[in-house]
């Protein structure tokens, strides 16, 4: 049995402590671990708030990628709205309609015919696609925005990595700092001592 066979269920393997991702039917759960690997890599997370921000990253980021992978799949399923359309412009709807059915079902009579069809009417393969995008601008918009918060989401994930690398750093500069004056107040104290006796 092949990977890509493989239930989703059984492929999805727990990453760092925080449980299996959550992969939808037919996502690659070695594809989802490698980016976990490439993400934990380049942040280097120092401590396990660091570690939760990471998932976080790459969650949004797996969140992004398969919005905009379902965006062009949701518009190439839909393409024979957006070729009947255009074919009604050109047949009467019964023709308009089988025509569209037999170019989606792949035949190779009706993928020629409808190239000639287009060809004649100085149309081409986008202006299916325009067609069908028309037809689907309020899910392609909902699903723009989907992206557009997960990206935001992402952002704020990466400035807070920021923030808390910033703080620790102020902090470890305050503890460096106050085990300096500590060091130094004791040598200064040992000096006057050797000086007084």
């Amino acid at each position: 049995m092949s990977k890509k066979n493989v239930p989703v269920a059984s492929r999805a393997k727990p990453s760092a402590g925080f449980g299996a991702p959550v992969l939808l039917e037919g996502e690659d759960g070695a594809h989802y671990d490698k980016l976990l690997t490439q993400v934990t890599a380049a942040v280097a997370p120092t401590d396990v708030i660091e570690e939760f921000w990471v998932r976080d990253v790459v969650e949004l980021l797996w969140e992004a990628m398969r919005l905009r992978r379902l965006k062009a799949s949701l518009l190439r399923s839909s393409a024979i709205k957006g070729l009947e359309h255009l074919l009604m412009l050109l047949l009467d709807y019964s023709e308009a309609n089988a025509l569209a059915k037999a170019w989606y079902a792949r035949e190779e009579g009706a993928l020629n015919e409808v190239q000639e069809l287009l060809d004649s009417a100085g149309l081409s393969m986008d202006s299916v696609m325009s067609q069908t995008l028309s037809k689907k601008m309020d899910d392609v918009e909902r699903i723009d925005r989907m992206l557009a918060s997960a990206e935001a989401r992402r952002h704020i994930v990466l400035r807070e990595v920021d923030r808390h690398r910033a703080a620790v750093a102020a902090r470890l500069q305050t503890a460096a700092k106050d085990i300096e004056d500590a060091e130094f107040s004791e040598v200064s104290a040992e000096g006057q001592q050797a000086e007084a006796a």
